[in-house]
C-alpha cells in the first residue's frame, strides 16, 4: 500500500442484508392527504347527482308530455341509469388512481 491510498477511504463497499422486511418506522411513508382529495370530491359530486339531481329531474318531468321525444315512463327507466354508470366509472377510476 502506498501512503496516498491509506487515508482516502475509497476501499470496497460491503452491503449486508438480513432478509428482514423494514418496519413502518424504517420505511419512507408519505403523510396522508388532508381532506378528501381529488377522487373524494369527484365521488361526493357523483353521489349528489345520484341522490338529488336525477330524482329532481324525474320529479319535474311532465307526466303526460314528452321531453326530447321521451315519455315519463322512459325517463323513469333511463335517468336512474345515468348515476349508475357514473358511479361505476368513478369506482374504476379511483381504484386505478390509487395503484399509481
Amino acid at each position: 500500500m502506498s501512503s496516498d491510498d491509506a487515508g482516502d477511504g475509497d476501499g470496497p463497499t460491503v452491503t449486508v442484508t438480513t432478509g428482514e422486511t423494514p418496519t413502518d418506522a424504517e420505511a419512507e411513508v408519505e403523510p396522508p392527504e388532508e381532506g378528501l382529495g381529488r377522487s373524494g370530491w369527484v365521488l361526493v359530486a357523483a353521489v349528489v347527482v345520484a341522490v338529488l339531481v336525477i330524482p329532481g329531474l324525474v320529479y319535474l318531468w311532465p307526466a303526460g308530455g314528452r321531453v326530447f321525444g321521451a315519455t315519463y315512463r322512459t325517463a323513469l327507466l333511463v335517468l336512474p341509469m345515468i348515476p349508475a354508470v357514473i358511479l361505476g366509472l368513478i369506482a374504476v377510476w379511483s381504484m386505478r388512481d390509487r395503484r399509481g
